[in-house]
């Protein structure tokens, strides 16, 4: 069974909003979201700590997005709301197994061991 599994993604109309979900096998990790859009290097854009106490964002999609987690269906969650073209991407999470206390996200791919298979995000009209 694969740690991380993806679901949800598509194709949403500017404004519009979707929801990821990452299902989790396992430990409660620290899970950080990335995308990668075309040409693009992939980014940490969100993150969320293995209880769910914190999370951090970027200040391009702080506001529009959230992250959440209930770790009783080890599930995470990614709402996007107020959705524009420039958020099209290949959209992943990723689970960091020593991501935790003062250091619990890791804005850097290396930090994270477990990765979803990815899902496409389309934003157009």
């Amino acid at each position: 069974q694969a740690p991380l599994v993806e679901s949800g993604g598509g194709l949403v109309q500017p404004g519009g909003s979707l929801r990821l979900s990452c299902r989790v096998s396992g430990r409660n990790y620290a899970m950080g979201w990335f995308r990668q859009a075309p040409g693009k290097e992939r980014e940490l854009f969100a993150a969320i700590s293995g209880s769910g106490e914190n999370t951090y964002y970027v200040d391009s999609v702080k506001g529009r997005f959230t992250t959440s987690r209930d770790n009783a269906k080890n599930m995470a969650y990614l709402q996007m709301n107020s959705l524009k073209s420039e958020d099209t991407a290949v959209y992943y999470c990723a689970a960091g197994l020593t991501l935790t206390g003062p250091s619990w996200y890791g804005r850097y791919e290396h930090e994270y061991e477990y990765w979803g298979q990815g899902t496409q995000v389309t934003v157009s009209s």
